[in-house]
Order: structure tokens, then C-alpha cells, then sequence
């Protein structure tokens, strides 16, 4: 049930100046925003699906995070496979990874400690203009101290549709107002660049509450899998560069 997609391909070149070729589908094929990966990372990828693949439900994991039902020594030998998820679809439209638990962070004041405020607050300027309704939802996910993060999910074609439009309208808007100057923020670094992907993590939020409170998906309707990260964490590095961020106001200078 994996399509293996090189996110970016646009513009690379191997050592001999060619298109570089790694042997996957590449994400500048058909419509799609291939040159945008710098900023929006694993969404072009997410862009590509919604707009070349024909399929009834259309997912997304990293090559770092996959979804898995079970404990493995070999992580990959835990990925999940189509035999363990097939049954759940005839009841979830929609699965997710289980909740990141921030503890002492809300959403909001973990953006704020780790990246550049401006852009989330852009992002509730943009949804108050084009999605009002979505507001209160808004207001409520990014005082929560937990969320569905990574950008992973396996979802129905229609929910799908609709998701993408939303998100994709609410950061192309978001991309002019920065290019244009209108968000205050410092020259940024290449990992701070890729700040819509982080936002679109916090929004996709904002859009299964209020899919949850307009009846347009109801509990029983989401299924939440494990996600398992595919190398080594180091959770001393994690939890200092957390409470750094929070506490002495060092905001991240890469993955962690």
C-alpha cells in the first residue's frame, strides 16, 4: 500500500549534473509544488497525493516515523501493512498517530518558545479572513497542551479533498503575506524555513475539531495507530532542547 515519493526532487542533480534519480516517484511530477519543500517539507508530498493519485483512502509517513501496531526489534518489520489496517476501514475515515503530549506546553506557547510566533498568529489572522467558522476551533487546539503532529494520516478520498483545500489556501496565503513583508520575523534559518510544515501541523488540528463539532466526523470515525520513529532518539537531547526552549528562551536550531 506504499508509494515510495522523493519529496523535493525539483532542481536536485546528482554528481554528474543530472536530474538526481532515486529510483521512487518524484514529487514534480503532474500538478504539483515540488520547489516549495524547503519551506513546506513533507506537504509537497502531501500535494502530490491529493492531485495525481487516484485512490479511495490516501495517506502520508516519513521515511523517520511510520506508523506501527506492534513492537519490533527491526522498527521496520513493525511498519504497518495493509492486512492490519484494511479491517479498520470499515469504520475510520480517518487514522492518526496517537497524541504528542506536551504536558507543560500548550501548542501555542511551545510555537512560541521553539519557533517564531508571528507565523502561527499570521496563520489565526488568515482563518479569522477566509474560514471564520474554524475560529473557535482555532482558539481552543492551540490551548491545548497536546495534538496529532508529524503531518501523518491515512484518510478518506472526500476528507482528503477537503482537507487540502483548506490547508493549501490558508498557506499560500500565508506564503505571500511573508514574501511580501507582512509577517515580522528575522531572516531565517534552513531549519526555520520550514516553518508551514510545522504549521500545518498545529491546523490539521484546528480542522478534525471542527470536522468534530459540526458532525462532519464523529469519534468512533478516527482511529488512533502508534507512531514509531525509524532511527535512534536520543530523549536526553529531546527533553533538554525542550526545557531549554521553555525555560531560557533557546529556541531550536534543529531536529531534535
Amino acid at each position: 500500500m506504499y508509494i515510495p515519493l522523493h519529496v523535493g526532487a525539483e532542481g536536485k542533480k546528482d554528481d554528474d549534473g543530472n536530474a538526481l534519480d532515486l529510483g521512487y516517484v518524484k514529487d514534480n511530477t503532474g500538478d504539483n509544488i515540488s520547489l516549495k519543500n524547503p519551506g513546506f517539507c513533507e506537504l509537497t508530498g502531501i500535494y502530490w497525493a491529493w492531485k495525481n493519485l487516484d485512490a479511495d483512502y490516501i495517506g502520508l509517513v516519513h521515511y523517520r516515523r511510520h506508523f506501527s501496531r506492534h513492537k519490533t526489534k527491526d522498527p521496520f518489520d513493525g511498519v504497518l501493512k495493509y492486512n492490519e489496517l484494511e479491517p479498520l476501514l470499515d469504520k475510520a475515515k480517518l487514522v492518526v498517530p496517537k497524541k504528542r503530549k506536551y504536558y507543560i506546553e500548550t501548542l501555542y506557547s511551545h510555537y512560541k518558545h521553539t519557533h517564531y510566533i508571528s507565523q502561527l498568529d499570521e496563520t489565526r489572522q488568515i482563518i479569522q479572513e477566509k474560514y471564520p467558522e474554524y475560529i473557535s476551533s482555532y482558539d481552543k487546539v492551540v490551548n491545548r497542551t497536546y495534538g496529532y503532529m508529524f503531518n501523518m494520516f491515512i484518510m478518506e478520498r472526500e476528507l482528503l479533498n477537503e482537507y487540502c483545500a483548506w490547508l493549501f489556501d490558508i498557506l499560500f496565503e500565508l506564503e505571500n503575506r511573508v514574501n511580501a513583508g507582512k509577517v515580522d520575523m528575522p531572516e531565517l534559518s534552513a531549519f526555520h524555513a520550514r516553518f508551514y510544515g510545522r504549521v500545518s501541523e498545529i491546523i490539521f488540528n484546528v480542522w478534525l475539531d471542527h470536522c468534530l463539532r459540526t458532525d462532519r466526523l464523529n469519534k468512533h470515525q478516527i482511529c488512533e495507530i502508534p507512531c514509531r520513529f525509524m532511527e535512534k532518539v536520543s530523549w536526553f537531547r529531546k527533553i533538554t532542547g525542550f526545557l531549554r526552549a521553555k525555560f531560557l528562551g533557546v529556541k531550536y536550531d534543529g531536529s531534535l
